[in-house]
């Protein structure tokens, strides 16, 4: 899928894939692949700049962790990256109803 595609939504798609734990950069590019079927493979260029984006509106928490002898960046959800994950989901399914809605046309 284009990145363009995904402009606006980038935001809600990370904060999901985190909400079940804690998750380092390339294993949120994984999950994003598997739940999406393979339609979300985005590189790490695209993904790194919004993880940071989303920390520095408090949305996430990174930290440093040592995994296999390897510094990683863990990211997981603060209080406020979780309401604004509950508020993009509710606006996400208004939107993409509306948008079906248009593309089906009436009955």
């Amino acid at each position: 899928m284009r990145g363009e595609a995904l402009k606006g939504h980038l935001d809600l798609l990370l904060l999901a894939a985190v909400a079940e734990g804690p998750a380092h950069g390339y294993a949120i590019v994984q999950e994003l692949r598997r739940r999406s079927g393979g339609v979300f493979n985005l590189p790490e260029g695209t993904i790194y700049p919004a993880l940071h984006r989303l920390e520095d509106a408090g949305r996430l928490k990174g930290e440093w962790s040592e995994e296999e002898g390897r510094r990683r960046r863990l990211y997981r959800l603060t209080a406020r990256g979780r309401k604004a994950l509950v508020e993009q989901k509710s606006q996400w399914t208004a939107f993409s109803g509306a948008v079906f809605d248009v593309i089906r046309g009436t009955p």
